[in-house]
């Protein structure tokens, strides 16, 4: 689809961005320096630890062997998308430079962190073995309430550290926490590490990426997959995630380097990680609507 770009003849210093907030999860980003790259490119490998436990020790004999065992568990990475835009140089100057000059921010604040979170969210809720409530749509802040105060003791049963256990919840939810009476506790809330109000458009347990050259696909990003469900709200604790942006470009040639047309060209490739540590699926915990 060609560029619609509309020159004008005075320049105002405002421009009518579209509503988005910025990434929710990148909070979530692990140290890179835990891991170390793989064989190939396109892999790191994670180490993993067990042991025996302890056992009856003898006056006798002492103390009974135990034994140690350190495997690797290599994980592939699991998201590469990419787009590029060219403006033509002259659309760029008729327009005062706004045409290119908001082009990059813009993407990644409208079309890049909103992806980016529904395809986190979707895989850390589509992950084997994780703490799943029964599907349910929450009609009151008192039922918000209970089921937040359900999925921490989950964890607590489950042996999940309390620090760093960050909710994440549709704003809808959220807001409805504050019209409960004020006789009762609202306590829970303040035992997560942070809160995370994420709106519904990017909170489901499946999305389709579209792939920018399918027919119905040209228009890149992604929506809801058919399978999936409207999440309500998810705690995860962060030290059970591995998320790893390892490569990010963004690059812009200006219409001098440009060696195909008289025009700026902006590249965007993001190429990273969204999985989590198998020992510690216990770490996130989903609750989502029936449909």
């Amino acid at each position: 689809m060609p560029n619609a770009i509309t020159t004008f003849k005075k320049y105002i210093d405002l421009l009518d961005e579209v509503y988005k907030n910025a990434s929710l999860t990148s909070d979530l980003d692990g140290d890179a320096s835990l891991v170390r790259a793989g064989a190939n490119t396109n892999e790191i490998i994670i180490p993993k630890i067990s042991m025996d436990g302890l056992a009856d020790y003898s006056r006798n004999s002492g103390y009974v062997k135990g034994d140690v065992t350190l495997t690797n568990e290599t994980v592939q990475f699991n998201y590469d998308r990419g787009r590029k835009f060219t403006i033509d140089a002259m659309d760029n100057e008729e327009t005062a430079g706004v045409a290119f000059g908001k082009l990059a921010s813009e993407f990644i604040r409208t079309k890049v962190a909103p992806e980016m979170d529904a395809f986190r969210f979707a895989k850390y809720a589509g992950m084997p073995g994780i703490s799943t409530a029964a599907a349910a749509t929450l009609a009151s802040g008192t039922d918000v309430l209970a089921a937040l105060v359900a999925a921490q003791n989950k964890l607590d049963e489950d042996e999940v550290p309390a620090d760093e256990r960050y909710l994440y919840i549709t704003p809808t939810l959220y807001n409805s926490v504050f019209a409960v009476d004020t006789n009762k506790s609202k306590e829970v809330l303040a035992s997560f590490a942070k809160i995370m109000k994420v709106p519904q458009t990017r909170f489901y347990t499946a999305i389709d990426l579209y792939d920018g050259t399918s027919v119905g696909e040209t228009a890149g990003g992604f929506v809801k997959d058919s399978s999936g469900k409207d999440i309500n709200f998810m705690v995860i604790h962060k030290k059970a995630i591995l998320q790893y942006p390892k490569h990010v470009v963004n690059k812009i040639i200006t219409p001098e380097s440009n060696q195909s047309d008289d025009g700026w060209m902006f590249f965007y490739r993001a190429y990273g990680l969204a999985d989590v540590y198998e020992n510690k699926v216990a770490g996130i915990y989903l609750h989502n609507k029936a449909s």
